[in-house]
């Protein structure tokens, strides 16, 4: 692990100042039940058997703060939100995620996969909810603190088959916003995409979870210093 780990820093400098100082930030984003928990765990699989390491990362979560806020939030029980309320618990979340666990595993060399980041702030409180999109890009810059993934994985498919499936079991306060607020959140994520098509990838999620896979691991292949280490490890 450790030699690989040396070997993801050496590679790095070869590409430029930009990632040498850090790991690779993966964001993983999505509507309901678009795949995401499942492509985040074959893709973290893989990039272990290439001798990574990986530091898994959810929103809103992942932290002791972040987990109260994420039980808050989708529990049905918790009743009407106003939006600005609900946008503010996010962006809490995200601020105690980004520098309690994303930026220390960063500075380890670590790859971080992250299911949802502040993208979804701008398509679900954003184009979801109707907030202004430039409240909630000035309130993910200060949570963030700046920090941006090197790429964007955008699973996208039918809001209403995501929907299906996503609510197999039960239904949690956002998954029951209704068919309209998701078909918004889904048109919002794909404007996201076409507004910064550098860091979002669009991905299809339609297919097979091994065939979805595929197109993820042929999108993060352009990024040089993993195309590097998954070459080295014939993956």
């Amino acid at each position: 692990m450790a030699a690989r780990l040396s070997r993801l820093r050496y590679s790095a400098a070869e590409w430029g100042p930009a990632m040498t100082a850090r790991g690779v930030f993966l964001s993983f984003e999505g509507g309901e039940g678009s795949g995401k928990s499942t492509q985040i765990s074959i893709l973290a699989k893989t990039l272990e058997r290439a001798g990574l390491e990986v530091v898994l990362a959810r929103e809103p979560g992942g932290t002791s703060l972040g987990e109260a806020v994420r039980a808050l939030l989708l529990d049905p029980a918790t009743g009407d939100v106003d939006s600005r309320a609900e946008l503010l618990l996010y962006e809490a979340s995200r601020a105690q995620l980004t520098r309690e666990l994303i930026q220390p595993a960063l500075a380890t060399g670590a790859v971080v996969l992250c299911d949802r980041y502040y993208d979804s702030s701008t398509a679900y409180q954003g184009y979801g909810r109707g907030l202004p999109i430039s409240e909630i890009e000035a309130l993910n810059s200060s949570a963030t603190s700046g920090l941006k993934p090197d790429m964007t994985l955008l699973l996208d498919g039918d809001h209403q088959r995501g929907m299906n499936r996503a609510t197999t079991e039960s239904t949690d306060r956002l998954e029951a916003a209704g068919d309209e607020f998701h078909k918004r959140v889904r048109h919002g994520f794909l404007k996201i995409a076409q507004a910064d098509s550098l860091r979002v990838k669009v991905i299809d999620a339609e297919g097979t979870p091994e065939q979805v896979a595929k197109r993820v691991l042929a999108s993060i292949r352009t990024i040089p210093v993993l195309a590097l280490v998954l070459a080295e490890a014939d993956l």
